[in-house]
Order: C-alpha cells, then sequence, then structure tokens
C-alpha cells in the first residue's frame, strides 16, 4: 500500500507546536507520513501512560501536506501504543518524535516525553529518532538542521533490521547550517538537577510550588552529549530500555540472601 517508507511522527509539545510541524515537512520528502501527537504540551510527561480515564483520537488536517494526522488526548507513549494498535494498518519503518523545543541530553532523557514516544517504538521492534533543539522558544529557528535531520533519517532507515534501533539526537542553538561543526557520536553525560521549589500564596490564601532548578554536570570529558552541544557539534546518543545494572549482578550473586 506504501510506495516510501511509512514514518510515524509524534512529539510531547503538541500537534501543532512548531517543531512538530518542521519535522513533518521533512520527513514528507522521505516516506508516506501519519502523524499521532498530543492535542496539547505534554512535556515532561515520562514514560506515563493513560490507564484511569479515556483516551479520544481525532483524524484533523491542519496545514498543507500529504500527511494523514490524528489528535491524541492521551501521553507521548499513548500515541505511539494507539497509532500501532488502532490506525496504522501495518507496522512503521520508523518512528520519528520531536523537534523538541528544549534539550533531551544527559538525565533529561528520563523525563522526557519525546524520547518516551520513541523508547515505546523502540519497544515494539521499531527503528526511532527523538529529535531535540536547544531552544525553549515557540519561535525556535529549526532551518540550520534540515539536512543534518534528513541525513539521519536516512541513516537509520538503512539500518531499520537492527534490533532496538532508539536514537536520542540533540542539537545546538545556531542560527545557520555553517555554524554547525558536526554530527558527533556520544555517550549520557553524568549529570543531574538540583531541584529548587519556588513557594507561593494564591489569591485564596492557599500554599503552592513551582518547580525549577540548576543543572549540574560534572562530566567533563570530551565525548558526552553535553560537551559536544557546548561545541557546537549535533550529539546522537544510541538509547536503550533496558534499565539492568549489569555490572552489578556479580556482586549482587555475593550477597547472603538467608
Amino acid at each position: 500500500m506504501y510506495s516510501k517508507p511509512l514514518i510515524l511522527v509524534t512529539n510531547d509539545d503538541g500537534i501543532t507546536a512548531p517543531g512538530i510541524r518542521f519535522l513533518i515537512k521533512i520527513m514528507n520528502s522521505i516516506g508516506e507520513v501519519v502523524v499521532v501527537a498530543p492535542d496539547s504540551p505534554k512535556s515532561a510527561m515520562g514514560h506515563a501512560i493513560t490507564v484511569n480515564s479515556t483516551l479520544s483520537c481525532t483524524k484533523i488536517k491542519i496545514d498543507s501536506g500529504p500527511q494523514s494526522e490524528y489528535s491524541c488526548s492521551g501521553t507521548p507513549a499513548d500515541c505511539v501504543k494507539l497509532a500501532l494498535n488502532e490506525i496504522l494498518n501495518k507496522k512503521p519503518d520508523l518512528c520519528v518524535s520531536g523537534i523538541n523545543h528544549g534539550s533531551n541530553s544527559s538525565i533529561n532523557i528520563i523525563y522526557s516525553g519525546t524520547m518516551s514516544a520513541a523508547l515505546e517504538a523502540g519497544i515494539q521492534g521499531i527503528p526511532a529518532i527523538g529529535f531535540s533543539l536547544l531552544d525553549y522558544r515557540w519561535e525556535a529557528n529549526f532551518k540550520p538542521f534540515t539536512r543534518a535531520i534528513e541525513i539521519i533519517t536516512h541513516n537509520t532507515l538503512r539500518k531499520k533490521n537492527s534490533n532496538n534501533l532508539v536514537l536520542n539526537v540533540n542539537m545546538p542553538k545556531v542560527n545557520h547550517e555553517k555554524e554547525i561543526m558536526g554530527i558527533k557520536i556520544c555517550r549520557q553525560a553524568r549529570a543531574h538537577w538540583i531541584e529548587k521549589f519556588d513557594k507561593r500564596i494564591n489569591p485564596m490564601g492557599k500554599e503552592y510550588f513551582w518547580l525549577s532548578g540548576d543543572f549540574i554536570n560534572n562530566d567533563k570529558k570530551n565525548d558526552t552529549d553535553e560537551w559536544a552541544l557546548s561545541n557546537d557539534f549535533i550529539s546522537i546518543v544510541p538509547v536503550q530500555y533496558d534499565f539492568t545494572a549489569y555490572n552489578m549482578i556479580e556482586e549482587l550473586n555475593k550477597w547472603s540472601f538467608e
């Protein structure tokens, strides 16, 4: 039925976000595109799924283009599950998620709805890429990364039979393509957040909290995603959903449980 690769597109910023609209246009030049994305922003949802309420999914048309589009009330992971089980009539060749407005490098992958959608596809044996840009602005400039996104997508499609191929792609904030230093394969930097909660009082006198924090990166080696991004490289980190700490198995087998 599909003459070109079938590509599922999703995100966590919502189906109308500029990042996903830009990504859809690029994917239309590569394959047959089906979009299933949240109907509103679902950032920092992690791998949450909807189990205690209903889901709705509506076919819509936002702008010109040959893509089929569905707006879903659920999380990014919900969108992938729904697409695979209810919307698509075949397994897609690729799932792309993003382009996220903001970083998903280092520890941020744990909280990311963008990358959780990509990992959900990976769980189902579908090659997947999460694209993120280090610019939180709604009017972020995605154009300098057009060629890089195309190259990474074509490479992933050529390796579509590789097991568990999920890529976390982060792009530095630049104004022109010539400012990009290249594409670098990296590991995830060992960094963390120190959370801060801004306590406030609402007009009714009730306390509430607003989460903020400081990103702490003590991993200064030049093979990390944080190093690459700070030096204007596009970082690619291959990721997996197997959380097993294999290096600890031998040690734990020495413990006594009697």
